[in-house]
Parts: C-alpha cells; sequence; structure tokens
C-alpha cells in the first residue's frame, strides 16, 4: 500500500514537473507577471475543449489537456499586421500562419496590453468554442486597437 501511494506521488510530481518544464513547450511571455495577466488568471477555466486544466505554477501561463491549449499572457502587443484577423465577442486575435505548424493553430489578441497567445492543437475539435471561452477570459484586458479587416480568416 505505501509502495503505491509512494508511486503515485512520484508521477504527479514528474506530470507537473513536465507541465512546468520548458522542455515540455511553454515558457512564460516577458511580461507574464503583468497585473492584467494575474486578473485574468482567475477566470481560467477548469476545462477547456473537452480538457482539463493541469496545474501549472509559471505565471500568466495555463495549459489543458496535455497541451492540447495553451495559454501566455504578458507578451508585447503584435504591431499593425495584415495578417489574417478575427472579432470573436468583441476580442480581436491574429492568426500567426508562421508559427501555426505541427498540428496546431497560434493565435494572438490585437489591440491589447499585454497581449495574449494561445496555442490550440489539431486534435482539439471544438477550436470555435475554445476562442469563445478564450476571449471572455482575455476581455478584461482593455482594447486599445481595432484590426483593420477580418475578411480573409481561413478556416478554423
Amino acid at each position: 500500500m505505501a509502495l503505491g501511494a509512494a508511486g503515485l506521488l512520484v508521477g504527479a510530481a514528474l506530470v507537473v514537473h513536465e507541465v512546468d518544464s520548458p522542455a515540455f513547450g511553454v515558457q512564460p511571455a516577458p511580461r507574464a507577471d503583468a497585473p492584467e495577466c494575474a486578473r485574468i488568471a482567475k477566470g481560467y477555466p477548469s476545462g477547456l475543449g473537452g480538457q482539463r486544466r493541469a496545474t501549472v505554477s509559471m505565471a500568466g501561463v495555463a495549459v489543458w489537456g496535455d497541451g492540447a491549449v495553451t495559454l501566455r499572457c504578458g507578451l508585447k502587443p503584435p504591431e499593425p499586421t495584415i495578417e489574417a484577423c478575427i472579432d470573436i465577442d468583441d476580442v480581436d486575435w491574429v492568426w500567426r500562419d508562421a508559427t501555426s505548424r505541427g498540428g496546431s493553430k497560434v493565435l494572438v489578441t490585437y489591440g491589447r496590453d499585454p497581449a495574449v497567445e494561445v496555442r490550440i492543437s489539431d486534435r482539439v475539435a471544438a477550436i470555435d468554442e475554445v476562442l469563445v471561452e478564450l476571449s471572455r477570459v482575455v476581455r478584461p484586458i482593455a482594447q486599445t486597437a481595432k484590426c483593420i479587416g477580418d475578411e480573409d480568416v481561413p478556416a478554423l
């Protein structure tokens, strides 16, 4: 019985270490300690896209599932861009085609400081629902600019 409990504790510690490790592929953004990031972190949902939120001790970072959805708050806002942009519930998201590879899509809030980046794996079936929920989460960060257009947004 004690051996089983010890194994369970070691396994849990390894999972937490893996999520917190840069090797997992998630690193805090440069301004992750911004007050806006701490404020929105209180609204991170326990579940997203059919995935449970993992325990992460890095400021400004949230992970759901085994990395199926990751969020990083504290990035420098994007400059005006011609990249595809979409408004979801009054939050503008820029689709970062250049960094959307390896089976995932990367989107960054536009016109909010600090910016929030979300990476969504192609394994997540309800990408639209994930973006609606995350838009609700990041909406408290004041918007200072809007995208110029959203006509050419690729199918998410």
